[in-house]
Parts: structure tokens; C-alpha cells; sequence
């Protein structure tokens, strides 16, 4: 990857994050450990690998995605509001009553969503059916699906990848957020889903372990993606919660939390640090 590039993506990531605060914070609610781990992902999709168009987001040769970890929308807002599917201003609006940012994302309310998500486990078969609709009506778009770690603890994921692998959804990419965290503590201590790869592997997958924080691995590994046939491919990929927050970082009580006035300014502070050394 170009440098001037990469070190493009690495400003938009960090606004992601600052976006993604500004909306939890803005709404006294939200699950900002989880938008934060999953940022830089959700750049590198937007603004490096999907094909969509802001002022046509029904596009119908558009890639397409799905947030299965629906609660981490306030990253995936912040990533449309960048990319001009509707105005930042509307990040401060997230969570309030009658506004058009909720908690968790609506396909029939906000530009750019394409399906609505929030009961974990369900946004991946949505996304499998996806990848087979384009197989059935001969069109070149891709699906791609962010899952969590912890997400992927629910049954309907293995049976969403048991019907990926045996209908060879090779336009499909499941990333998977490895943060390690769920709401109540580690993932491998409350119900192990290790180790992920293997699992996905032995559903028919073609499954690639990537650092979720490194640009030049992302790109590898998607475009290895791109190149796989016969089979769909799934990234998991190892991040950090509440990355580049000092206080929040690998902190699970930020799983679901709104930071107070004072945890707000110190989290921003963080972010234009590293803003500011990318500048």
C-alpha cells in the first residue's frame, strides 16, 4: 500500500473513533469499546474495497454490508457521515427521540444501511442470502458482514456458514471483530469460541487470521479474499476494544457505557493526539 494512502486511511480511522465517541457521548448511551475495535475495518471496507455511491446508496451493483454487531453502528454511522451519505451533524442527534441515528441500524431510515441489525446472529444470514441472490441473478457485487467474537457464540452463525460453505458463497467475506470482549467479560472465559479460523475452516470456509489495526495486512487479506473461488472466506481478525482510548482500552466495563463529561474530553484528547502526529 502507498504510504500518503495508508497514512489517508489512518486520519479517517482516527476520525471514525472520534465521531464514534461524539455520538455515544452525545446520546448518554451506546457501545463505544466495540465501534472503537471494529474502526479501522469499517475504513478500510469504505474508503479502500466496497464499491458504493453516496448519492445513490440503492445503487444496485453496489457491494453490500452487514453490521451483525449491530450495537457497534456508532463506528458505521461515522463511516457513512464521512463518506457522504448524510451530514456529521447528525452523529450529535444519535439515540435522541424522532432522530434518524438509533441505536442499532435501520435500512429504511438511514442511507447506506442495508439491513437492519441488533439481534446478534442474525445480520450473517442476512448477508449469506445476499451473496446468493447475486449468485442467482449473475451480478459481480461482493457482500462482506462484520460479526463479533462474542456474537459468534449464538447457534444461527454456524448455520449461516454451514449454507455459505455448501452453496460456495465465494462473493462473501465474513470479518470477524476478535477483541476478546464481550459484554460480561472474556470471550474465552464465558463460552470459548476458539479456535475461530479452524471452526470456519471445517465449515467450508477459507479462513485468514489479520491484525485488524494494520492497513497493509487489511489489504492483504481482502484481496486474498477477492481472489479465493469456490468457497466463501472468512477474516478474523484480532483488535483491541476501545483502541487508542487509554481508559477504555482492552476495559470490557466499556462494552455498553456513555462517558461523562470529563471521560469525554480525555478520550478526545487521546484521539487528537494521534490525529495530530498523522497530520
Amino acid at each position: 500500500m502507498e504510504s500518503s494512502f495508508k497514512h489517508q486511511l489512518q486520519q479517517t480511522a482516527c476520525k471514525v473513533r472520534l465521531g464514534a465517541l461524539e455520538a455515544v457521548y452525545s446520546g448518554k448511551s451506546g457501545h463505544p469499546g466495540g465501534s472503537l475495535s471494529v474502526a479501522d475495518i469499517l475504513t478500510y471496507l469504505y474508503f479502500a474495497q466496497m464499491h458504493v455511491d453516496p448519492q445513490n446508496p440503492r445503487w444496485p451493483e453496489r457491494d453490500r454490508f452487514v453490521l451483525s454487531k449491530g450495537h457497534t453502528c456508532p463506528a458505521l454511522y461515522t463511516v457513512l457521515a464521512l463518506k457522504g451519505f448524510f451530514p456529521m451533524e447528525e452523529l450529535k442527534k444519535f439515540r435522541h427521540p424522532g432522530a434518524m441515528l438509533q441505536g442499532h441500524p435501520d435500512m429504511k431510515n438511514i442511507p447506506g444501511i442495508d439491513m437492519s441489525t441488533g439481534s446478534l446472529g442474525q445480520g450473517f444470514s442476512a448477508a449469506c442470502g445476499m451473496a446468493l441472490a447475486a449468485k442467482l441473478d449473475q451480478k459481480d457485487y461482493r457482500v462482506y458482514a462484520v460479526a463479533g467474537d462474542g456474537e459468534i457464540q449464538e447457534g444461527q452463525i454456524w448455520e449461516a456458514a454451514m449454507f455459505a460453505g455448501h452453496r460456495k458463497l465465494d462473493n462473501l467475506c465474513l470479518i470477524v471483530d476478535n477483541n476478546g470482549l464481550q459484554i460480561d467479560g472474556r470471550v474465552g472465559e464465558i463460552c470459548s469460541p476458539y479456535p475461530i479460523a479452524e471452526k470456519f475452516t471445517a465449515f467450508g470456509f477459507h479462513a485468514i487470521e489479520v491484525d485488524g489495526h494494520d492497513f497493509d495486512a487489511l489489504e492483504a487479506a481482502f484481496e486474498q479474499a477477492k481472489q479465493t473461488k469456490g468457497k466463501p472466506t472468512v477474516l478474523v481478525a484480532k483488535t483491541i476494544k476501545g483502541k487508542d482510548v487509554s481508559f477504555m482500552s482492552d476495559n470490557v466495563a466499556w462494552h455498553g457505557a456513555a462517558p461523562n463529561e470529563e471521560q469525554y474530553q480525555t478520550a478526545v484528547t487521546d484521539l487528537e493526539k494521534i490525529l495530530h502526529s498523522l497530520a
